[in-house]
């Protein structure tokens, strides 16, 4: 079994890479494909796990399942078998590693949950950029005024 690092899907519009997942237009529609690439500290490495994507989309789709009757979720197809006509020549890329989903307007926020030393991860907070420049905008938005953290446990 050999580690898939690169879908190839023809005609059918690539609108991104990411660390790990390839992202289609699918009509009206978006497929996201788990490769097997692997991801350590913000950089793609060369060699990829087999069978990872597939793990992946599998983990995603016990959680959107178990969570469906609490939160509605983007998923229309998971079975390669019913996915549309014109990516059924891919089936063999595409079987238990994808998802087609509906396409989601995105939500601009300024601020990211930070893994620096200096603000614990319960933190949300400005980016980094934001934080040392202020003058700098780095989001259509104005940054928040101050941090929220989820309240703590009391002993």
């Amino acid at each position: 079994m050999t580690a898939l690092l690169t879908t190839n899907l023809g005609s059918i519009p690539l609108l991104g890479r990411g660390k790990v997942r390839d992202l289609y237009a699918v009509d009206d529609a978006l497929l996201m494909v788990a490769t097997d690439r692997i991801s350590a500290f913000d950089h793609v490495l060369a060699t990829g796990i087999p069978g990872k994507g597939k793990i992946l989309t599998q983990i995603s789709l016990f959680w959107f399942d178990l969570l469906a009757n609490l939160v509605p979720n983007h998923l229309i197809e998971t079975d390669a078998a019913n996915f549309p006509a014109v990516l059924q020549p891919y089936r063999d890329q595409l079987e238990g590693r994808s998802m087609l989903v509906t396409r989601a307007a995105m939500f601009p926020s300024p601020a990211a949950c930070s893994t620096d030393r200096a603000f614990p991860n319960r933190y949300l907070h400005p980016p980094p950029r934001a934080r040392t420049a202020r003058t700098t905008r780095t989001s259509p938005l104005p940054p928040p005024r101050r941090c929220w953290a989820p309240p703590m446990r009391q002993n």
